[in-house]
């Protein structure tokens, strides 16, 4: 039973692995058509030159016609070139086909990554889809190249060979034809057991991609904690398993293709075998075995590939395997409606908002209301949920419970494009491109001018800290940021947001890595742009948000306060004491005069 569940799935993946293929490979149908035309035609002229041979020796040696030697020559010299040159034809056209194929197999997966949520990257690696990206891809371009004209060349040669073995001589044709059942069998179950081991293959060098990536991007923490040499055993056993892999795959290929390889041998074995005994009986002439005889590498080079082709084969359904998890992946965000041209002014309400992620309730019950021109600081401690709160602002994530509203309209009822782009983010992971400063300033509006670049970049304090390199808005940055420090990189990602001149504008701990001083320069600059914004600001800092309208105070996923600084100093809850411990132990007076 386990094997007819093996099989049935082998079956679906070959069929789903196929037509996903001719999805694209059908734009190229005719360019194809004229390939696997061209493969015929070479299959029918490569039956030519072995039957000549015979004739040779049948009538011309033999029989003496020694006047029709120069023409056979001839014909088989020109057969020779024209196989040549159309072989050379058909392999550029496979070629061409696979390239144009691939181009288009990485554009498509390229847009479907890009529509990709959250959720989907929070649960995949960054090198397991790098290695999908690259060599699960390049499987497939050696499957269109390579394998597709071997199968459809080997077949057609399989099939004449033996059609003008037949027509030279039925009888030994049949007997050297009864070794293929055996080599079917030995070729399916090649075919079944190779399967899971390429599967395997390609999870592991999913594996060992992964461990790679987080080594370079984590290269920091690497050399800060001096942990080089668990890197490497870390490495070394991820390289261990793909070798051990390999080897697993390679021991299956080496315990049949031998015995494909041996019964293909065996061929030849019996031909002499059965040939040698009729022509001394003189059932048929030396011309006609050595007519067999050259027909036998069409049907011994079918076989001995069959091993190779069921391998790559199985090579291209893995790597599909693979590919499959970005192909069938939904999006959970989806668009319902179409892009509108009118902008969003930015009113944003919460009405009973709850999130899950997985099982764990993130969010519960949110209600609030944030207006236009109005600035809400959102205060708590780490994993309460507040980055979480103005996710869902973005629709980077749907709330479970309740609805997000923006102008009176739930999110979820506006286009994703058209939402977003109301929308700026200064997120509290920074990412910085390898681009110059400016490129990075101006990504969320590339349009920008050269003098809107310098205004969003005073207003984020980069105008302080970019004198100091010699070629000033044309830096280099590395990945990452690379040359920076925390609080630069900062600035550049809020002047990033600022550039977009957005309705909503939501500062994740943006300025945490910045000092106090040039703190209260930013937001005393944000203070008056922010006169026709929503503005959300995340922040651990009391200073960073008592001259909000509105401050929300989460724990555990809940908003237990929310008010203006006066109100909640003067509530004495959790707010106040956040107050005492930043600004130290002072007396009640003073603690009313800064309320």
């Amino acid at each position: 039973m386990h094997m007819d569940v093996d099989e049935k799935l082998e079956v679906i993946d070959m069929k789903e692995a196929l037509r996903y293929l001719w999805s694209f490979v059908k734009h190229y149908k005719w360019q194809l058509l004229l390939a696997l035309s061209l493969t015929v035609i070479v299959a029918v002229l490569t039956m030519i030159n072995p039957y000549l041979i015979g004739v040779v020796i049948d009538h011309v040696i033999y029989d003496g016609h020694r006047d029709i030697l120069p023409v056979i020559i001839t014909v088989m010299i020109g057969v020779t070139l024209v196989v040549a040159v159309l072989r050379y034809v058909f392999l550029m056209n496979f070629e061409s086909i696979s390239q144009k194929v691939v181009f288009n197999i990485r554009e498509d997966l390229y847009r479907k990554i890009q529509k990709l949520d959250f959720e989907f990257f929070n649960n995949n690696k960054t090198g397991d889809i790098m290695s999908r990206m690259t060599s699960d891809i390049e499987a497939i371009r050696h499957f269109v190249a390579w394998v597709v004209y071997q199968i459809f060349l080997n077949l057609l040669s399989f099939i004449f060979a033996i059609m003008m073995m037949m027509h030279v001589n039925f009888k030994i044709t049949v007997i050297m034809l009864c070794l293929t059942p055996v080599i079917a069998f030995f070729a399916v179950k090649l075919s079944r057991s190779v399967r899971p081991t390429f599967i395997a293959i390609r999870n592991q060098f999913s594996k060992l991609n992964s461990v790679v990536q987080e080594n370079i991007s984590g290269n920091k923490v690497v050399k800060a904690f001096a942990k080089e040499s668990y890197e490497i055993e870390k490495f070394e056993r991820e390289n261990r398993a793909f070798r051990d892999r390999n080897l697993e795959s390679a021991a299956v290929w080496g315990k049949y293709v031998p015995i494909l390889d041996s019964l293909a041998v065996m061929m030849t074995v019996v031909m002499l075998l059965a040939g040698g005994i009729m022509c001394i009986n003189q059932q048929m002439s030396i011309g006609d075995l050595v007519i067999i005889n050259g027909y036998l590498w069409a049907i011994n080079g079918p076989l001995r590939m069959c091993g190779w082709l069921i391998n790559d084969t199985q090579r291209f359904i893995a790597s599909y395997h693979k590919l499959s998890n970005i192909i069938k992946t939904v999006p959970k965000i989806q668009n319902k409606q179409e892009e509108s041209e009118k902008n969003l002014k930015g009113t944003v309400t919460f009405n009973h908002v709850s999130f899950k992620y997985d099982d764990d309730l993130i969010l519960k019950d949110i209600n609030f209301t944030a207006h236009v021109g109005q600035t809400v600081a959102i205060l708590g401690p780490t994993g309460s949920g507040k980055s979480t709160l103005v996710n869902l602002i973005c629709r980077f994530y749907d709330c479970d419970d309740g609805m997000v509203l923006i102008d009176g309209r739930n999110v979820r009822d506006i286009n994703v494009k058209e939402l977003r782009s109301n929308i700026a983010v200064a997120m509290q992971d920074i990412f910085l491109f390898s681009d110059t400063i400016e490129g990075n300033i101006a990504f969320g509006n590339p349009e920008a001018s050269m003098k809107d670049v310098q205004w969003a970049a005073g207003l984020a304090g980069v105008e302080e800290f970019i004198s100091k390199f010699p070629q000033r808005y044309d830096t280099i940055v590395g990945e990452r940021g690379v040359g920076l420090s925390g609080g630069q990189k900062q600035r550049i990602a809020l002047a990033r947001a600022l550039l977009r001149n957005p309705s909503i504008l939501i500062l994740d701990d943006t300025t945490s890595a910045v000092d106090m001083e040039t703190e209260f320069k930013i937001y005393t600059n944000l203070r008056e742009i922010s006169k026709k914004k929503t503005t959300f600001i995340i922040a651990h800092r009391i200073s960073s948000v008592k001259d909000a309208d509105l401050i929300l105070v989460m724990d555990r996923g809940k908003v237990v306060e929310k008010g203006t600084h006066k109100e909640l100093i003067q509530n004495k809850g959790h707010y106040y004491h956040v107050f005492i411990n930043q600004l130290g132990d002072f007396d009640h007076e003073l603690v009313k005069e800064v309320g």
